[in-house]
């Protein structure tokens, strides 16, 4: 019995938590201990069809909602955040070209996401992070003759195992997007000292290297100078997701702390006896049940075309904090057990910390949320 009802079609989410509890939770400290990209997880995945859930059919996807989606990775991010944050670049990639890719550019790339596809979303550089209204990577020519991209993006997470890169570079006309595929010639990565984080590790993070990438007209995502848009449009569907995630972090410290102290025995009885105890567990299931709600109202803003900036901004705001809050509170009832190397908590609390700064850190989530407020009222 799980104490987290669904959210969605049983016959969506269930398969996803069956997957998780079976064949992802087994690997999940290995993945976090190594820091490797779990590539055998995502092959799996993509025959599952979830790597590709929300692309259209004729794409070789699922044609499913982001509610549906976001019901998967839920039940994913129990199971492993770093899985999840690996399928979240898959998504973003995807999801910018299915929005504002050219037909011939979809044609080409999208059908590669149902078969396995290991894709990466590079926007940060060093000199610039969550500000990305300039850049320093720049991208010359035109749609008729092809376009040539020279920079280095910086701190791209899946990047050491993606095949295929969406890049945000500047043009004389302002932030453009482009498609890039890892064997074209001018892309490398390496690896900066900075490369490892202590949560969400999916393997190192890399710098993408552009010396002269020649890529074709077409891989110019949508209208040039459009970029920045297009990245704010595409972080609320993986904000949305990354809160999903921070959802299934949460519930997977609060249940593996529960099974513990249920059986530990203190004093006359068990852990679990105590009032005090039961109370970290009655006001975390709340806060869980409340988050769960708000996160998947804004699943159903995407899906709708409502207010989904403020939606997904609140949802990763308050998933990701309350997801830290879970795993410190499952540390502290395990006692010395949940500080072990050897149980699964240390590696809940820092994913779950993780997320509070990766995909859009807290104080940036603040801002548009207040932006949005603002805006209503002008």
């Amino acid at each position: 019995m799980s104490f987290w009802r669904y959210l969605v079609d049983e016959k969506i989410a269930a398969p996803a938590r069956q997957f998780s509890d079976d064949v992802v939770k087994p690997v999940a400290d290995e993945i976090d201990h190594q820091d490797v990209y779990p590539v055998d997880l995502v092959e799996q995945t993509a025959k599952l069809g979830w790597n590709a859930m929300t692309l259209p059919t004729r794409y070789g996807g699922q044609g499913e909602s982001m509610e549906n989606a976001l019901g998967v990775f839920e039940e994913l991010g129990a199971g492993s955040a770093s899985l999840g944050v690996s399928l979240i670049t898959i998504l973003q990639s995807s999801k910018i070209i299915e929005l504002y890719g050219r037909d011939s550019l979809k044609e080409r790339v999208l059908p590669r996401y149902a078969q396995g596809l290991r894709a990466s979303y590079a926007l940060t550089e060093r000199g610039h992070g969550s500000d990305i209204r300039t850049l320093d990577t720049k991208a010359r020519g035109n749609e008729r003759d092809g376009w040539v991209l020279t920079g280095e993006k910086a701190f791209i997470t899946s990047g050491s195992r993606a095949e295929f890169f969406v890049v945000l570079a500047e043009t004389p006309v302002g932030v453009s997007t482009f498609a890039v595929d890892r064997d074209a010639p001018g892309v490398s990565t390496r690896q900066t000292r900075e490369a490892q984080t202590f949560g969400l590790r999916n393997g190192p993070h890399v710098n993408l290297v552009l010396d002269d990438v020649e890529i074709p007209g077409d891989a110019l995502i949508g209208v040039e100078g459009n970029g920045l848009r297009q990245a704010l449009v595409t972080l609320s569907n993986s904000r949305t997701l990354a809160a999903g995630i921070s959802l299934g972090i949460a519930r997977a410290a609060f249940d593996d702390a529960f099974a513990y102290v249920r059986t530990r025995p203190a004093f006359d009885g068990n852990v679990i006896d105590f009032q005090g105890i039961q109370w970290y567990f009655a006001q975390a299931a709340a806060e869980i049940d409340a988050a769960r709600l708000v996160t998947y109202q804004a699943a159903r803003d995407l899906d709708s075309g409502g207010d989904y900036q403020r939606s997904s901004s609140a949802a990763k705001l308050l998933a990701a904090e309350l997801a830290t809050k879970v795993a410190s509170m499952a540390v502290q009832v395990c006692g010395a057990t949940g500080t072990q190397e050897t149980s699964p908590f240390g590696r809940y609390f820092r994913d779950a910390k993780a997320y509070e700064v990766a995909g859009g850190s807290s104080e940036v989530l603040k801002n548009t949320i207040a932006k949005t407020l603002i805006k209503s009222v002008r």
